[in-house]
C-alpha cells in the first residue's frame, strides 16, 4: 500500500508526543482520516458532533496537561466552526494546532463549492498560518506550526487541499525546477529557560521588602509555581488573590488568600487591593484595571513570561521577564522574612467574615432552589483531585464562589473570551488527557444548549463525565447586565416551555434527572456522581438571585433601582430574593 502525505503529517503529529486529535469527518480531509486510520495505533481520533465542540476540546486538552492540543476540521463550514474555540485558545495563551482541508488545487480561486481561504480567515487568530502546496512541506511545516504553538503560546493552522493529502508522501513535483533543497527538520522545541535576570531579581526584593501593605496577584502563568507562592507569600506575609484562571494556584483554605478578584471575587481582595502599597503580579494578564490599585499609589512588582505584557494592565515599577516558578525560586532567597503581620491577620479575619456570609446563601431550605446551592454541594461530595469546568456567565460566580481548591483540584474555564458553552467541551478533553480522575462539567442552561449533542459523544466515548446543569430558563448575567446599566431586562429570559435536559441524558443511554426541590439536591447529585458512566443533573435554580459583585457602587446600586422604576419585570420576585439574602446573612 503505497505511502500517503497525510501519514507524514500524522507521523510527524505522533513524534511531537500528540496522542489525541478532535474533529468531524468531511469530504475535505478524507486524506487526513485515512492517515489517522492508518496511524490510529499512535494518534487517537476523538469524534465529535461540532467543529467549534473540536476546538474547544482542543483547547481544553492544552490548558490542562501543557500540551499541544490538536483539532482537525473539514473545508468550508468545518473550518468556520472552529473559530471560537480558537480564539479562546488565543487569548487565554495556551499551544493549540489546528488542520483544516481545502479543495483540491486544480480548482483553487473557482469559486468552487466549500472554497473558503481559511487560511486568510485564519490570519488572525492563528500565530502560524500556512497553506501546504507541497507534500515535501508536510513535515518542516507541521514542525514550524508546532514549535510556533508552543513558543507564542497560541493557535497554529495548517490548511491541507485534499489531493496533497493523498499525493505520495514526500514526494516533490518541483524539484528539477529550483536548486532549493527540501528541509530535513526535526520535531524539536527548546523551552526558554524563564530565569530571570538575577539585577532584576535584586530590584524586585529590594521593593518588596520595603513594603508595608503587600498584595499578591497571581494567575494561570503561575498554575505550575504553587509552592513557591506560598513560600514567597508567607515571607512576605502577603494575603494572596487569585484570579479566576489563576484559581487552582494555592487552597481556598490557605491562610494566604483573598480568593478572587473582579466582579466574582470576594470583599476581601478588593479592599486589599484599595490598601496595598506594594502589588506583586505573578503569571497574570488580569485585564479589568479598574480593580488593581489606582496610579501611583502602589508600587508594583510583575513577574510576566512574555515581555509584550509587562505593564499591559497597570504601569509596573519593576518588570521581570520570568517563569513564575524560576523567578519565585530565584526571589524567595532575597527575601526577609517578617515575624508578626498585622496587615495579614486583618484579612485573615475580613476572608473568615466572607466566607461565612457566603455559606448563609447556599441554604438549601430556600425555594425556589438557591442558584449557589448545587455548587456547593459539589464541593462537599466531589473527590480532592476533581477537575471542575465552568461555563461563562452567573455559573463562573457561583463556581468562583463556592467551588473550593484543595488536594489536587482544578478549575477551568474561558478566561478572557468568557465564551459560552464551552464546559461540557473542556470536560470530555480532560477526561481523555486524565482517564482515572473524576471530571465534573458545571454549566448553565443556556451555554449548555449552545453545544449540548456533545453529551451524546460521553455516552458514545464511555467517558463517566458529571454535569450538572444551573437551569434558570434565561441568560441571566445578560439580564443583571442589563439591569446595572439602569435598563428593565429584555429578550434574556427564555419563555415556557423550560426545556428538560436530564430527558435528553437518558435518551442518549446516560443517567439524567431532573432536580426542583431544595431537598433532592444533595441525594441526586451524590446518585449522579456515583454512577459509573455519563450523568446529567438538571437543576431548577432561582432565576431572580443576582450576582451581586462583593462590593457594590453607589453608582451600581442607583442603576439597579432605575430599572425597577422603569418597569422591571419580576422585581417583586428579585426584591423578594435580595431581602432573604440579607436576612440569612444577618441570621448567620
Amino acid at each position: 500500500m503505497a505511502r500517503i502525505a497525510s501519514e507524514s503529517l500524522i507521523e510527524r503529529l505522533a513524534e511531537w508526543g500528540v496522542d489525541t486529535v478532535f474533529g468531524l469527518p468531511g469530504d475535505g480531509i478524507n486524506g487526513i482520516m485515512e492517515g489517522l486510520r492508518r496511524h490510529r495505533d499512535r494518534v487517537r481520533f476523538v469524534l465529535v458532533h461540532h467543529e467549534e465542540a473540536a476546538a474547544f476540546m482542543a483547547t481544553g486538552y492544552a490548558k490542562a496537561t501543557g500540551r499541544l492540543g490538536v483539532c482537525l476540521a473539514t473545508s468550508g463550514p468545518g473550518g468556520i466552526h472552529l473559530l471560537n474555540g480558537l480564539y479562546d485558545a488565543k487569548l487565554d495563551h495556551v499551544p493549540v494546532l489546528a488542520i483544516t482541508g481545502m479543495q483540491e488545487t486544480s480548482v483553487l480561486g473557482t469559486g468552487y463549492q466549500q472554497e473558503v481561504h481559511l487560511d486568510k480567515l485564519f490570519a488572525d487568530v492563528a500565530e502560524y498560518n500556512m497553506m501546504i502546496t507541497n507534500p515535501a512541506q508536510l513535515p518542516s511545516l507541521v514542525d514550524q506550526a508546532v514549535r510556533t504553538a508552543y513558543a507564542r503560546r497560541g493557535v497554529a493552522h495548517l490548511t491541507v487541499p485534499n489531493d496533497i493529502q493523498v499525493a505520495e508522501a514526500d514526494a516533490d513535483p518541483y524539484k528539477h525546477v529550483a536548486p532549493a533543497r527540501t528541509p530535513r527538520t526535526a520535531a524539536v522545541y527548546l523551552q526558554p529557560a524563564g530565569i530571570p535576570r538575577p539585577e532584576d531579581v535584586e530590584w524586585a526584593a529590594e521593593v518588596l521588602n520595603h513594603a508595608e501593605r503587600p498584595a499578591m496577584l497571581v494567575g494561570q502563568g503561575a498554575l505550575h509555581a504553587r509552592q513557591e507562592v506560598l513560600a514567597v507569600a508567607e515571607a512576605l506575609g502577603a494575603p494572596v488573590v487569585k484570579t479566576l484562571p489563576g484559581k487552582a494556584v494555592i487552597p481556598d483554605d490557605s491562610p494566604y488568600t483573598t480568593g478572587g478578584i473582579g466582579l466574582l471575587g470576594t470583599r476581601p481582595s478588593e479592599e486589599l487591593m484599595e490598601d496595598a502599597d506594594v502589588l506583586f503580579m505573578v503569571g497574570t494578564n488580569f485585564p479589568y484595571s479598574k480593580f488593581l490599585p489606582e496610579p501611583g499609589k502602589a508600587r508594583v512588582v510583575q513577574f510576566e513570561a512574555e515581555p509584550t505584557r509587562a505593564g499591559a494592565r497597570i504601569a509596573t515599577d519593576v518588570p521581570v521577564v520570568c517563569d513564575a516558578k524560576e523567578g519565585l525560586a530565584a526571589l524567595l532567597p532575597l527575601l526577609s522574612p517578617r515575624n508578626g503581620n498585622d496587615h495579614l491577620a486583618k484579612y485573615q479575619r475580613m476572608m473568615a467574615e466572607w466566607r461565612a456570609d457566603m455559606d448563609a446563601l447556599e441554604n438549601p431550605e430556600r425555594d425556589p432552589i438557591a442558584p449557589q446551592y448545587p455548587v456547593s454541594v459539589l464541593d462537599e461530595l466531589a473527590t480532592d483531585d476533581a477537575i471542575m469546568t465552568c461555563d461563562s456567565g452567573t455559573i463562573a460566580t457561583w463556581a468562583a464562589r463556592h467551588w473550593t481548591i484543595r488536594g489536587g483540584r482544578e478549575f477551568y474555564l474561558s478566561g478572557t473570551l468568557a465564551s459560552m458553552a464551552n464546559g461540557l467541551p473542556y470536560a470530555i478533553a480532560m477526561q481523555h488527557a486524565f482517564p482515572g480522575r473524576q471530571v465534573i462539567a458545571y454549566v448553565g442552561d443556556g451555554g449548555f444548549s449552545m453545544l449540548m449533542a456533545e453529551f451524546l459523544t460521553t455516552v458514545q466515548q464511555r467517558l463517566p463525565i458529571k454535569v450538572v446543569v444551573n437551569n434558570n430558563n434565561s441568560l441571566g448575567q445578560i439580564l443583571w447586565e442589563q439591569m446595572v446599566l439602569g435598563y428593565p431586562e429584555h429578550g434574556v429570559r427564555y419563555s415556557e416551555p423550560e426545556g428538560d435536559f436530564s430527558a435528553w441524558a437518558r435518551s442518549c443511554g446516560g443517567f439524567g434527572a431532573k432536580v426542583t426541590k431544595a431537598d433532592d439536591v444533595a441525594l441526586t447529585i451524590g446518585q449522579a456522581l456515583a454512577h459509573d458512566g455519563p450523568a446529567l443533573v438538571d437543576v431548577d435554580v432561582n432565576p431572580n438571585e443576582p450576582p451581586l459583585p462583593a462590593k457594590v457602587s453607589y453608582e451600581q446600586a442607583k442603576n439597579f433601582a432605575q430599572a425597577f422604576l422603569k418597569g422591571q419585570p419580576h422585581r417583586a420576585a428579585i426584591a423578594t430574593t435580595l431581602f432573604k439574602d440579607r436576612i440569612q446573612r444577618m441570621g448567620d
